[in-house]
């Protein structure tokens, strides 16, 4: 695997293991009331989305193995670009639910040769 590639699996494995970490429960009235848990969680969203942009580009063969990458960077824009119109509840049920299969591709994918 390219040097390239293992560096962007990591980042994004960091970014998700962050927001596991500090805000795995979050629900949405946590979410708009705790702007730090906010600012985690929005700026590790926004490393994962630009790592998977930049994995598309360099190895389109193991990101194709990412469920829902493209999805994932659409998400990823609509935190950046529509910081004020982010809905909480969305943002929630991406934390609790999506995040962990990533997470789980991402370490598939680490492991392929």
């Amino acid at each position: 695997m390219q040097p390239e590639t293992l560096k962007l699996l990591a980042d994004v494995r960091q970014a998700g293991d962050a927001i596991v970490r500090y805000a795995g429960d979050i629900t949405p009235g946590r979410y708009e009331s705790d702007i730090l848990l906010r600012s985690l969680v929005e700026r590790q969203t926004e490393i994962i989305g630009e790592a998977l942009r930049r994995l598309e580009r360099t190895d389109p063969g193991v990101f194709a193995k990412i469920r829902h990458a493209r999805r994932i960077i659409d998400f990823r824009n609509v935190i950046v670009h529509g910081y004020d119109s982010v809905d909480s509840t969305i943002v929630s049920q991406v934390v609790r639910q999506h995040l962990p299969i990533l997470l789980e591709d991402i370490e598939a994918a680490s492991k392929t040769p």
